[in-house]
């Protein structure tokens, strides 16, 4: 059985970084998030229909991954991520994803804080509502196991890799 750990939580707070490095503590894989590359491959903004398009290709991902993995993989985002995303900015969320959702959980969820300074990209687009998207994380990830991990460099860091050595007995 692999253990999956999904690092999630709002734009700008250090998932994929967080992500690379417990894969470099773990010498394990991690699985990159399909979104970035679906959108930097548009040729015009994304759309509420390229949700769908992305779950697809995040899930195929994910698998493909898994495939290489042997006790632990962790994941750049995940379901949840685009979940939420679709029912903040559209009110609504593709029933495929709702479902597939439910059936591609976690063994552990580290939620970033949004304590780290927002850096501009050009994918990113929402600066001034993490804290409400934290807390909507929150809500959505509770009766999960979840850690929320706070701070900054070596202090976010040692905080994920207690929460993911507390997975082995």
């Amino acid at each position: 059985m692999i253990l999956k750990v999904i690092i999630t939580g709002p734009e700008s707070t250090g998932k994929s970084t967080l992500s690379a490095q417990l894969a470099n503590v773990f010498g394990v894989p991690w699985v990159p998030e399909f979104a970035r590359d679906y959108i930097d491959q548009l040729n015009r903004a994304y759309q509420e229909s390229d949700l769908l398009e992305i779950a697809r290709g995040q899930i195929a991902r994910e698998d493909e991954y898994a495939q290489q993995a042997d006790q632990l993989l962790f994941y750049d985002t995940s379901l949840e991520v685009i979940k939420i995303w679709s029912e903040f900015r559209y009110q609504a969320c593709h029933p495929w994803i709702l479902e597939q959702y439910q059936k591609r959980k976690a063994d552990l969820y580290l939620l970033c804080a949004p304590d780290l300074s927002w850096e501009e990209d050009p994918q990113r687009e929402n600066p001034n509502d993490r804290d409400k998207l934290f807390e909507i994380y929150r809500q959505e990830l509770a009766g999960e196991q979840v850690k929320e991990v706070w701070g900054i460099a070596e202090k976010r860091l040692q905080t994920a890799v207690e929460a993911v050595q507390s997975l082995f007995p």
